[in-house]
């Protein structure tokens, strides 16, 4: 059965913010079904590389909320760093990964698009595969003359006209959007602080100016290092090391040398592969024989709870208890949905087959409303902590703390309140469903009520942690009464149906 995976690898103009580039990626996170892969910001170039995967419409959703999230919070107006930019988010490219084709990404650039300016009135140009115009395919002519330039020309020049939105730049820029293939985000620093040697060895190895074919590169100060920032385009045809090897070449005409390189988010595997194969001169050398290729192709491919506990299990802050309350109150509703189809259509249980049917349509609502907030708890705590990461002399400190601890805690009250209603579905359907299955919906209650009562302590840790002792208190009267309540009513349903089972509890 087809598994579509699409990556999205939108560059945003914010590089020094901790809490803005903490709120988009939120935002990215909180659409059900969107795996976060990498968050890279560099505070010279001003810039945040967010890369996430996931099936085509959560990822056109996401990508979406990420865009009106950066357009609500950065300002063009007041933006400078070293890499060329048009907008809050400069340019949004969507890759196929896994059963989808650039035509699919294509189509998901050009809704995108049109979604962006119609509902954020950000002007869009699009590009690569999905450009509408040959002279919009390369980025780099897209992005000419910058936010500045595109400022002034954009009414006037027909060139300079969006593919869709108004002719006419805002706050927060314009946005390129459309589809490519795989590229890799190498940096090379020479020690060096001489810009223009970067700016001549760049110049040698792009290929707009003779250089190496799918290769994109300029000349930067970063860091106090003069940097060769690329983007390479075709790493099977211009491989890593043939870059890096013409790099080392330009350097040495000038007396200098490569002082460390970088990569700019993700990498396929091959490519450091293809490179190692060449520096270590393996000429026999077969992929197959790397150590976790062998084992993935050995070993049966895990189950999506399998990933989840070993994320759990990890030396990390998340997923952790409130992710986990999330999880069971979705597998709660599970169980009451599989009870209450398990009785539809049974000749026995044509009384209750309405409100079975209508059990189960509840059930599989909450439980899709429970697996987002699984992503959403794991997005508000990392954001808390990206919040108290932030220098103490930071004025915004107060603030991003507070704004953080506050989605950090609706998003497990939210689960209490959700998991409450799951235990009444699911002990209807204990209550009322099929008797074989019984034991199912009392393990849905079981569960629910876990859900009810861990996503609840959640709350209760936040609210300690509180300045406000005003909105910790409102918090408190909210969430206790829901915990008494899913008690009182878990114990009285599970009575029912233990009898109704002739089970002894």
């Amino acid at each position: 059965m087809p598994n579509p995976l699409v990556e999205c690898v939108p560059n945003f103009s914010e590089g020094r913010r901790p809490e803005v580039i903490a709120e988009i990626v939120a935002a990215i996170q909180k659409v059900s079904g969107v795996i976060l892969l990498d968050t890279s910001s560099d505070a010279d170039h001003n810039r945040t590389v967010v890369t996430f995967a996931g099936p085509p419409d959560a990822v056109e959703k996401a990508a979406f909320a990420g865009i009106a999230t950066a357009a609500r919070l950065i300002d063009l107006n007041n933006h400078r760093g070293e890499h060329p930019r048009l907008g809050a988010t400069d340019v949004v490219p969507f890759i196929p990964l896994r059963d989808v084709t650039m035509a699919d990404c294509v189509a998901m650039a050009r809704r995108l698009g049109e979604r962006v300016g119609r509902e954020l009135d950000i002007p869009v140009y699009l590009y690569e595969a999905a450009a509408t115009r040959p002279d919009r395919e390369n980025l780099a002519d897209v992005r000419r003359g910058e936010y500045e330039g595109l400022k002034e020309a954009i009414g006037t020049d027909p060139d300079r006209r969006p593919d869709f939105g108004p002719a006419a730049l805002g706050p927060a820029g314009a946005t390129v959007i459309g589809a490519r293939a795989f590229l890799i985000a190498f940096n090379v620093y020479l020690n060096t602080a001489d810009v223009e040697i970067a700016n001549q060895i760049a110049r040698a190895i792009r290929h707009s100016s003779g250089g190496l074919r799918y290769v994109k590169a300029m000349g930067v100060l970063v860091e106090g290092k003069a940097q060769v920032s690329m983007n390479l385009t075709h790493f099977e045809k211009t491989p890593l090391h043939r870059v890096m090897e013409m790099i080392r070449r330009e350097a040495a005409r000038y007396g200098v040398t490569v002082a460390f390189s970088e990569l700019v988010g993700l990498i396929p595997g091959d490519a450091l592969i293809d490179s190692a194969q060449w520096y270590l001169q393996l000429d026999r050398f077969e992929k197959s024989q790397v150590l976790e290729r062998r084992l993935l192709e050995a070993a049966p491919a895990e189950a999506g709870p399998g990933i989840f506990t070993r994320a759990v299990a990890a030396d990390t802050v998340t997923p952790g208890g409130g992710a986990v309350a999330a999880a069971a109150g979705a597998l709660a509703a599970a169980l009451a949905e599989m009870v209450s189809r398990l009785t539809v259509g049974k000749k026995k249980y044509a009384d209750v087959a309405a409100r079975m049917s209508a059990v189960a349509d509840e059930a599989a609502s909450l439980r899709t409303e429970l697996l987002a907030a699984v992503d959403e708890d794991i997005a508000a705590f990392n954001a808390l902590v990206t919040a108290y990461r932030l220098p103490k002399e930071d004025p915004v400190r107060p603030d991003a703390i507070r704004a953080a601890m506050t989605e950090a805690t609706d998003v497990p009250l939210r689960v209490t309140r959700t998991a409450l209603e799951v235990i009444k579905l699911a002990g209807a359907a204990a209550t009322a469903g099929n008797l074989n299955a019984v034991t199912d919906a009392m393990a849905g209650v079981h569960m629910a009520l876990a859900a009810v009562e861990v996503a609840a302590l959640n709350v209760r840790i936040n609210t300690a942690a509180m300045a406000d002792p005003a909105a910790a208190a409102r918090y408190n009267e909210a969430v206790l009464p829901l915990v008494s309540e899913a008690r009182t009513l878990s114990a009285g349903l599970l009575a029912q149906a233990a009898a109704r089972a002739d089970l002894a509890l």
